[in-house]
């Protein structure tokens, strides 16, 4: 725009010849621009935040120190008994995750397998392609936690059952909304003799 505005400025001089002066070079327009666009990036670059590795309100766990300390990580026969925030770990609250490609549901039970909520993504409000996203299993499983905590239920276990992309977003957000995880038990079914394959496409 600028230097058209400049252009159409020498035309109209020479029309009624008037002495035509350039303000600027064209190159000179360009470099300044150049540089002012790199200027401002070095500005928006320095004022951006650390880089932050993880997501908020996760808990992270160094591995290497649970080595050293020979810590347990299977449960054993004395697990059951063992006090977990002031509870028995067999009695304390499940909460059920069912994955799939298309949808999450959890469910949180009682210790005796009773079910008191239960929220899937497309009751939390995402519909069609969007419930099978991590982002809604998350969500879903933020507004369950804070359902659980009304119930007075802060320390849990988890099941987790299926494959699909909501798998570790609902455990984190279980996390996120203030419950403490004691054990991630894996209950996806696994068939040792599958259905046949179908036969290959013919091209």
């Amino acid at each position: 725009m600028y230097i058209k505005a400049i252009l159409n400025a020498v035309r109209y001089a020479k029309r009624v010849n008037l002495p035509v002066q350039m303000p600027l070079s064209t190159s000179s327009i360009h470099t300044s621009v150049c540089s002012r666009k790199a200027e401002d990036r070095k500005e928006m670059l320095a004022s951006l935040p650390a880089k932050d590795e993880g997501t908020v309100g996760e808990k992270s766990v160094d591995i290497d120190t649970l080595i050293n300390r020979k810590s347990k990580f299977f449960p054993d026969a004395a697990i059951a008994t063992q006090l977990f925030n002031g509870m028995p770990f067999n009695e304390l609250p499940v909460c059920n995750i069912r994955v799939s490609p298309n949808n999450t549901i959890i469910s949180v039970t009682d210790y005796k397998g009773v079910p008191r909520i239960i929220r899937s993504c497309g009751i939390e409000g995402f519909k069609n392609t969007r419930k099978g996203t991590n982002i809604a299993a998350q969500a879903t499983a933020v507004s369950i936690s804070a359902k659980a905590i009304e119930l007075g239920w802060k320390t849990i276990r988890v099941k987790v059952r299926g494959l699909g992309p909501g798998r570790m977003s609902a455990i984190k957000g279980l996390q996120m909304g203030g419950l403490n995880i004691v054990s991630i038990t894996d209950n996806t079914p696994v068939s040792w003799n599958p259905p046949r394959p179908r036969k290959q496409r013919s091209l």
